[in-house]
């Protein structure tokens, strides 16, 4: 039985081959904010709409394996956001569950990450930051 409650999704992360022209879509079309956070670097840039939206990353273009027609969508992971209370006991349900899953401390949010049963990424994050100073 799970003894946590996830609060909303957080992000959806998808990789792009133009960073700055997706950002431009997203604003355009869907009114998404910008944030780039200082201490992550070029990326990613999170599109926000309140607290939850996509985090975009570069396609590595030069792999063999990049189709720009491929039928098959494809995202990086997505993220439930939790309570500092949940992600705590997220981490002990993963080790009673017996599940590999690894631990991230992103500046703002730390995250901890496992792979479902076809391999897709999920994450569960909680803001470690005050949250009127991040979701501004």
């Amino acid at each position: 039985m799970v003894n946590f409650k996830l609060d909303f999704l957080d992000h959806v992360a998808i990789r792009v081959e133009d960073m700055d022209a997706s950002v431009a879509w997203y604003k355009k079309v869907l009114g998404l904010k910008r944030y780039r956070l200082p201490k992550w670097g070029d990326f990613p840039i999170f599109m926000l709409s309140g607290k939850t939206g996509i985090a975009l990353f570069p396609a590595n273009t030069n792999d063999p394996r990049f189709d720009k027609i491929s039928k098959n969508v494809k995202i990086d992971h997505f993220a439930f956001q939790v309570s500092q209370e949940a992600f705590a006991k997220a981490q002990k349900h993963y080790q009673d569950l017996g599940l590999t899953y690894s631990f991230q401390d992103h500046h703002y949010f730390h995250s901890i990450y496992t792979k479902d049963l076809d391999e897709h990424v999920v994450e569960l994050t909680t803001l470690v930051v005050n949250e009127k100073e991040f979701y501004t």
